[in-house]
């Protein structure tokens, strides 16, 4: 009986071991039928499949994975190839594409019913100006995530889909210079009418009314109307606007807090309990959240974290313990939907993350409470430039916040995307441990503010969904402010030389430095030439690597901790557990 028993579990592993080579594989075979369906003999997609190394296919022009060193893509920018042929059916085999650019090219035939089936998550999608024709299917709304769909300049007939108005998350919308017929659904997003221009037999808003045209007498009458009717409701509105700001302050003034604050104080809201994610001694209600802010006064307020998410206030309970407690700006979220995402967040706990202890909501506030950080955001303490923040502590902030991140991305089941990485996302504990705030939260809120552009990666500018590399590059303007002691986006410096860079951003300015051979100029004064050039050297190479313009040449977060924490080998413990036990193993990252 022994020897059976042997063979079905060896005929177990092999089974196992060929369902996983498929899996990897089929992002291989996905790219060979792009491939084989859109290349020709004078235009062929200059690929080749003899490589078989991990990830060799992340180096393709126009493909970018998830990570170097695994075969699944993440996104397909195929436009000006001069491609021909129709949309391959094997795309479905990149069922992680979050990005397809297939535009000016000639491809020709229908846009497949199944497509969506094929690439679920796709966030954006360009099939413009191409020679695609046949109707626009109606199946395009199963594509939940879109935030772009652009297919103008084709030869698209019949009408717009009504389903394309559940694209809840559509933000652009272009279906112009087609041969598309009928009415616009309402409530289609694209209110633009160059969104559907040239296309003669189309009409409703934006666009011409369908029906029988109107006289040149009533449309003077109607026009006139509209805009007497917009003056009076411009004037009522500016009235209105008048007495208001003169009743109360503006909403994004700290005394906004003692608004909402004073409002809910005397209403039955003030027992609502907190949630807190691990079962307290005594249980917390928002009305002691009011006390121990002083009804979230604005001499509570905490500079700490980014002020583009909500504002913080410190709460101190009345047994010493002190609270960071988060008012989100404008989250919409349905109650059940966000207390989802709360759950998820509140799981996560690493040793450089701020906890995230609990949450409240009261009508339509949603406050996040945290662990309180006394020593404040990184950007606080880079900014004061105080001679004592020397090398090591340097590194050590540099390798702390890095543990951190690889953390997120590769420490659990699913890489989770921080989005926001800033020196005033990382807080400073009360022993100068640097933690990641702000997780995720960015596409809970809506920002009050923009944010700086100095962090965002450059193909954020023409696809702002945030990935595993937009953090990586962010991370590295994080560390080259360690190491030049600038701001991201005030450079404002000159040299013997004559140089002077006002108002260019901190990988502009290193990057200028670099090529001229003077990169030892960028290194801060109170570091440079005290013993750790070598150290330093080091550190801006890994700082540089991170920020370079093309998102695959990037690091993973595994590899640039690994590569911090080997210059600090020496001032650093050994860490004594296993920081990253799920998905990705330590020599494939």
């Amino acid at each position: 009986m022994p020897a059976p028993l042997s063979r079905a579990a060896a005929a177990l592993l092999l089974a196992c071991a060929a369902l996983s080579a498929l899996a990897e594989d089929s992002n291989v075979r996905c790219l060979r039928g792009v491939h084989d369906s859109l290349s020709s003999s004078s235009s062929p997609l200059p690929w080749n499949f003899a490589n078989s190394s991990a990830g060799f296919i992340c180096f393709f022009t126009g493909v970018s994975c998830w990570n170097d060193q695994e075969n699944r893509v993440f996104s397909l920018s195929l436009s000006s190839m001069s491609l021909t042929g129709q949309i391959p059916s094997d795309l479905r085999l990149c069922s992680d594409l979050q990005t397809l650019d297939l535009s000016s090219n000639s491809i020709s035939g229908v846009l497949p019913p199944a497509f969506c089936d094929w690439l679920p998550y796709l966030v954006t999608l360009d099939l413009s100006s191409n020679q695609l024709s046949g109707p626009i299917p109606a199946e395009l709304s199963n594509c939940r995530f879109l935030n772009t769909l652009v297919l103008d300049h084709n030869r698209f007939t019949g009408p717009i889909p009504a389903s394309l108005s559940r694209l809840d998350r559509l933000k652009r919308l272009s279906l112009s210079d087609n041969q598309l017929s009928g009415a616009i659904p309402p409530s289609l997003p694209g209110s633009d009418p160059s969104s559907f221009a040239n296309n003669p037999s189309l009409c409703g808003h934006p666009l011409s009314s369908c029906g029988s045209s109107l006289s040149r007498t009533s449309l003077i009458i109607i026009i006139a109307s509209g805009v007497l009717g917009a003056a009076v409701s411009l004037l009522i509105a500016f009235a209105v606007w008048r007495y208001y700001s003169k009743q109360r302050p503006s909403a994004a003034s700290p005394e906004d807090g003692l608004l909402w604050a004073n409002r809910l104080r005397a209403s039955q809201h003030r027992l609502t309990p907190v949630s807190l994610f691990h079962k307290p001694i005594v249980k917390v209600k928002f009305s002691d959240l009011m006390a121990a802010s002083n009804g979230f006064h604005p001499n509570h307020i905490v500079i700490a974290g980014s002020s583009r998410t909500g504002t913080s206030y410190k709460a101190v309970l009345p047994d010493g313990s002190a609270l960071s407690v988060k008012r989100l700006h404008g989250c919409d979220l349905p109650e059940k939907q966000f207390r989802s995402e709360m759950s998820r967040l509140g799981q996560l706990r690493h040793p450089n993350l701020v906890p995230l202890l609990g949450f409240c909501i009261v009508e339509d506030e949603r406050l996040l409470v945290y662990k309180h950080m006394p020593n404040g955001p990184l950007s606080t303490l880079l900014t004061a430039g105080e001679e004592h923040l020397d090398w090591p502590t340097r590194l050590k902030l540099g390798v702390g916040a890095a543990r951190g991140l690889a953390w997120l991305h590769h420490g659990l089941q699913m890489p989770y995307i921080h989005q926001n990485i800033s020196s005033t996302a990382i807080l400073l504990d009360e022993d100068y441990e640097p933690r990641l705030t702000d997780i995720g939260i960015l596409r809970l809120a809506k920002p009050t503010e923009p944010g700086d552009s100095a962090y965002l990666a450059p193909e954020q500018a023409t696809a702002p969904m945030a990935t595993m590399k937009s953090d990586v590059y962010a991370f590295g303007v994080v560390l080259l402010e360690l190491v030049t002691g600038q701001k991201p986006s005030e450079i404002t410096t000159s040299f013997e030389t004559g140089d002077v860079f006002k108002g260019k951003n901190l990988v502009d300015w290193v990057t200028h430095l670099s090529n001229s051979g003077r990169i030892s100029d960028a290194v801060d004064v109170y570091i440079k030439d005290k013993g750790h050039e070598k150290e330093i050297k080091e550190f801006m190479a890994i700082a540089c690597q991170c920020v370079v313009a093309r998102p695959p040449e990037r690091p993973s977060m595994y590899k640039v901790y690994n590569s911090l924490k080997a210059i600090g080998d020496d001032n650093e413990e050994e860490d004594d557990f296993d920081e990253f036990p799920l998905t990705f193993g330590k020599d494939s990252v």
